[in-house]
């Protein structure tokens, strides 16, 4: 979060949401028509079903990874989300395991946003810093200096802690939907639910940065 007019408003995250619902759309259809194609003519085993199922989330992240150069902080949570997705799918054969594979990070990440609360930084720092000033120099330096200001190391602190939580509740969702509902419907629907409460943490993220840049902005002013 930084005080100048480069920062990300609400206005401009909207491509960024328009993204996640296309991929909520193609991850809601295509595994599910994978794996009803995998059952009809390759074979009736649920295992190599979801196997199949799994293909095309794994190659979009693999491409999504490839597409940005370095190793920005998105970079390596998708990377790292492929390699625990890859050893759930040699941990075991039961079917279930595979379609909670996925979820496997995102709670340990969630469980790594509270721990960072105890870092000097959280590591939502990291992430605000790589979406509003890229490699920018001058725009890091801007970022990095707005972090002796108390407020925005509160809005640091609590957009961390609101992460954390989603992202718990997201392993935890996607478990009970796994173990309540049968595989295609799990395949259809929790793209849409766990992708909505994405949505809305994005959404009330840069919102609520804009609010805490003007009270930060007001408090400057107030000091001179």
């Amino acid at each position: 979060m930084s005080f100048k007019n480069e920062e990300m408003t609400p206005l401009e995250s909207r491509p960024i949401i328009r993204s996640l619902l296309r991929d909520i759309v193609l991850n809601a259809t295509i595994p599910v028509v994978c794996y009803y194609a995998s059952k009809t003519w390759i074979s009736p085993s649920e295992l190599i079903a979801l196997v199949m199922a799994s293909v095309f989330p794994t190659i979009e992240s693999i491409h999504g990874a490839v597409r940005r150069s370095g190793m920005n902080p998105v970079s390596v949570v998708v990377l790292l989300g492929i390699v625990t997705s890859i050893l759930a799918l040699f941990a075991g054969g039961d079917p279930r395991l595979l379609l909670v594979r996925e979820s496997f990070f995102t709670g340990a990440f969630g469980i790594f946003c509270l721990f960072s609360l105890l870092l000097p930084r959280p590591v939502m720092f990291y992430f605000g810093r790589y979406f509003m000033a890229g490699d920018d120099p001058e725009k890091r330096q801007v970022f990095d200096a707005a972090w002796n200001n108390s407020i925005v190391r509160r809005g640091h602190r609590l957009i961390t802690t609101v992460w954390a939580f989603v992202l718990i509740a997201e392993f935890v969702t996607r478990v009970i939907l796994v173990y309540t509902l049968p595989a295609p419907v799990v395949l259809a629907v929790s793209p849409f639910v766990l992708g909505l409460a994405t949505i809305l943490t994005i959404g009330w993220t840069f919102r609520y940065a804009s609010r805490l840049r003007q009270q930060a902005t007001a408090k400057i002013s107030n000091t001179h």
